[in-house]
């Protein structure tokens, strides 16, 4: 299991933009589906899922 996490995080280091994108979109859609309820947690869990995947920068 551990080679299949470093995979992962090698994969989520070399394509940190789109893996940011991707979040991005997951939260939209949360979002979307809970018709803004909890918008602020979704936003906090967005960026921090950005920060522990590279950079973090901020698609928004």
């Amino acid at each position: 299991m551990s080679d299949f996490m470093n995979k992962g995080k090698d994969f989520a280091d070399k394509h940190d933009e789109q893996v940011d994108k991707g979040l991005e979109k997951g939260g939209d859609m949360a979002d979307k589906r809970t018709g803004g309820k909890y918008d602020e947690q979704i936003d906090k869990g967005v960026d921090q899922a950005q920060a522990r995947t590279g950079e973090g920068d901020q698609v928004r």
